[in-house]
């Protein structure tokens, strides 16, 4: 499919997939992801392709549903959505081949109450998702440092 084929169908895609609670509509773009992508394979091949990109997803997410200090943040949210964006998003960013379709980090996070402390202990858990995984450690720091400028966006004021 050709590329200005599928940012049509992206533009045009309903913002809530099967299964998925609805949204308001909004502007699909890469841009929203809040970083750009790394340049080359190195870090796709880290993370173990998209496979394992979606092993790390899937666990930090179990781990942030279950876990005793942030869990209540995300109780009240669309689960199925949740995994989608995030697999989306953090493909992007590792250059694995995907296109972000969700909405941007300050929209997304919006009246949430995000505290720093929340934020650190998500970052924890996506670690422990990380090394679950077996991603090398200088790779999740590279990756880690790609998302850390977004916490101006996710975090409350």
């Amino acid at each position: 499919m050709s590329l200005i084929l599928s940012l049509l169908l992206l533009q045009a895609a309903p913002h809530a997939m099967p299964g998925e609670a609805t949204v308001d509509p909004y502007v699909a773009s890469n841009a929203n992801a809040g970083a750009t992508p790394f340049t080359g394979d190195a870090m796709v091949k880290a993370f173990h392709g998209q496979d394992g990109i979606n092993r790390v997803v899937d666990g930090m997410v179990t781990l942030a549903y279950a876990d005793p200090v942030i869990g209540e943040i995300f109780t009240s949210h669309d689960k199925v959505r949740l995994k989608r964006t995030l697999v989306e998003q953090f493909c992007y960013i590792l250059n694995a081949g995907c296109v972000y379709s969700g909405r941007d980090m300050a929209r997304s996070h919006k009246d949430l109450g995000v505290q720093r402390k929340d934020m650190n202990r998500l970052v924890e858990l996506l670690q422990q998702a990380m090394r679950a995984e077996k991603i090398d450690f200088q790779a999740q720091n590279r990756f880690l440092s790609k998302l850390a400028p977004m916490h101006h966006d996710v975090v409350g004021r």
